[in-house]
């Protein structure tokens, strides 16, 4: 089926539909990763997205059972250059067009990626739909420029009910903003015993389950739209440990008196260098995120700065200088991507030790 991505800013791209014959409009973004599409699709963090895929061959490993980070995609869309018909994979169990049939997702393939990336990097993120190829292209220009998005992305992915994951190490509390499951894996490799709790639970819910440590997950939309987030980690700040990934460290500055923005066209792939200020030791990082802590708003907070990315130079990393407390931007628990910063989890696990002590 003919199908077309037209733009906010009057683009249109001509290409052949797959999954779903349903229109769909989302934030356009790309990501540069070179595999780990299953990962992207199920990844909360895309909620409300168009993700543009730089790699030119998409679905050529399949679906498998295992690489899930989510049970329902909150993604909008997938824009290819090539889709692979016929995947060849020990681990394949469906084609990425099937995956997006069951879950009534809409894709677009054969368009220029690059110069759909291209528009991107010039003009930044931009608001767009996948639509039939005799729609009106003016109308829906029209359409996209008055469509507000919504911005209580975090309450559409989050956990609506507690549950646990059990184990028999450290105690630690989840509070799921739209988290991965890898977040998950690496916690439960280390033994700990998990509960996953919503994004609107309070600092006192947190502290009556008496955790070692608090995990604040990833999370897709702007991290202003989460004030109720900010209290509850001022609320448990200093009287437990916390570790921020992605949204969630970006919560934490902004908790601590720090402020973010809007980065131009964002970081999402597999392939971001990160230097660690304290060790001088670089990272290649999985990165999946739109916003950013402003670097000069930290200099009256009580927060320091760990990490940076030696793309662009913004903030990467962040440690509270009083209580244990640390986050960084990128993913350790990759998935997709390299395990380099696999370490940090490590270093949750020794600050819940030595704030025992």
């Amino acid at each position: 089926m003919k199908k077309k991505l037209i733009l906010e800013s009057g683009e249109v791209f001509h290409g052949e539909g797959f999954g779903t014959e349903l229109e769909t409009a989302g934030e356009v973004v790309f990501n540069t990763g070179m595999t780990g599409y299953q990962e992207l699709i199920s990844d909360p963090s895309y909620c409300g997205q168009i993700v543009c895929m730089t790699y030119p061959l998409i679905g050529n490993y399949g679906i498998n059972r295992d690489d899930y980070e989510s049970i329902e995609p909150a993604i909008k869309g997938l824009i290819v250059k090539e889709l692979c018909d016929f995947p060849s994979n020990f681990r394949t169990q469906i084609t990425l067009d099937e995956l997006f049939k069951k879950k009534n997702l809409s894709g677009i393939s054969g368009i220029d990626t690059r110069r759909l990336t291209r528009v991107l990097r010039n003009h930044g993120v931009v608001k767009g739909k996948i639509v039939n190829a005799d729609a009106d292209e003016n109308a829906v220009v029209s359409e996209l420029a008055s469509t507000t998005f919504p911005t209580n992305q975090v309450e559409m992915v989050s956990t609506k009910t507690s549950y646990a994951n059990p184990g028999r190490g450290f105690k630690v509390v989840l509070v799921d903003f739209g988290s991965k499951l890898g977040i998950i894996r690496e916690l439960s490799q280390r033994n700990c015993d998990i509960t996953v709790v919503s994004q609107d639970v309070t600092a006192e819910e947190i502290l009556l389950m008496d955790p070692d440590g608090v995990m604040l997950s990833n999370g897709p939309g702007d991290p202003e739209d989460n004030q109720h987030a900010l209290e509850m980690i001022r609320g448990i700040l200093g009287k437990v440990p916390i570790f921020g990934i992605c949204l969630g460290h970006q919560l934490i500055g902004l908790a601590c008196g720090a402020k973010t923005f809007k980065l131009k066209f964002g970081h999402r792939g597999g392939n971001h260098p990160v230097l660690d200020l304290e060790k001088n030791k670089v990272a290649i990082t999985s990165q999946n995120h739109g916003y950013a802590v402003d670097q000069e708003s930290l200099q009256d907070t009580d927060l320091v700065e760990t990490h940076i990315a030696l793309n662009d130079r913004t903030n990467e990393g962040l440690k509270h200088k009083i209580h244990p407390c640390f986050s960084v931007q990128y993913h350790p628990e990759a998935s997709p991507g390299p395990e380099d910063a696999n370490y940090l989890f490590d270093d949750f696990i020794q600050m819940m030790e030595d704030f025992k002590k």
